[in-house]
């Protein structure tokens, strides 16, 4: 480990979509197999601590079922339940590639998850296992975005990572998917995220960052190579901060 990161903890965080088949449902094999050698890598060229948040989109979204007409915080807890079942196959992924792991559920169900405790989740980070942090916060009404932020605060995190898919490669003025003039930020405050409306993370998430000086980075997930580039400090993406 003869290069210096440039943070030793960060939080990675992953959508439940990223992790989805081209369909947008279900998990793709070799989407979790590039995520798991990445995360490898990282940790074993740059020694940087890399906890995971991972959502739960590609099985159950609780804004959809709460539309639908379902009580929201039954769908919300559904919605953490998705995050569990993509927490254990990115730790089957992440075994496999010889990296240990650790998954550790806000929503205690110790059969198949240790629960979230933030020292015990500080001493695996310490002994060289990525922990995958699943069931969001806990508590419906608050996506996993928040759930990332929060956590990154708690297990003193220098930076989230937040790995996006479908293509798009960080922050931009518009939608690029829609708006072919939109161009990409190298870098922008948080306040500037909330005033332009910009879809990084919701509002929750951006402001208590803000509040916690949390710089994040959005960057595309499945481009090779990416979550090492941002440790070494390569300018990779959009920098929130």
């Amino acid at each position: 480990m003869s290069l210096r990161p440039r943070w030793s903890r960060v939080v990675l965080k992953l959508s439940g979509e990223a992790l989805a088949e081209p369909s947008g449902f279900g998990l793709d094999s070799a989407v979790l197999t590039q995520v798991a050698n990445e995360v490898r890598e990282a940790r074993e060229e740059l020694g940087t601590d890399i906890a995971i948040v991972v959502g739960g989109g590609n099985f159950w979204r609780g804004l959809k079922g709460a539309g639908q007409g379902m009580d929201q915080a039954q769908a919300d807890f559904m919605g953490m339940l998705a995050t569990v079942m993509n927490g254990l196959a990115l730790q089957d992924a992440l075994e496999r590639a010889g990296q240990t792991s650790r998954v550790m559920s806000a929503i205690e169900m110790p059969k198949v998850a240790e629960p979230y405790i933030r020292r015990r989740a500080e001493r695996h980070l310490e002994k060289g296992r990525v922990v995958i942090l699943a069931g969001g916060t806990g508590n419906p009404f608050f996506t996993t975005d928040t759930a990332a932020a929060l956590r990154a605060a708690e297990i003193e995190a220098q930076a989230i990572l937040k790995g996006t898919h479908s293509g798009v490669d960080g922050v931009y003025t518009a939608d690029p998917k829609i708006d072919k003039t939109a161009t990409r930020y190298d870098q922008i405050s948080h306040m500037d995220v909330i005033t332009k409306g910009l879809k990084v993370m919701d509002a929750t998430a951006i402001t208590f960052c803000m509040d916690k000086k949390l710089p994040i980075v959005v960057f595309d997930l499945l481009a090779q190579g990416n979550v090492k580039s941002i440790l070494k400090g390569e300018q990779v993406g959009t920098l929130v901060g």
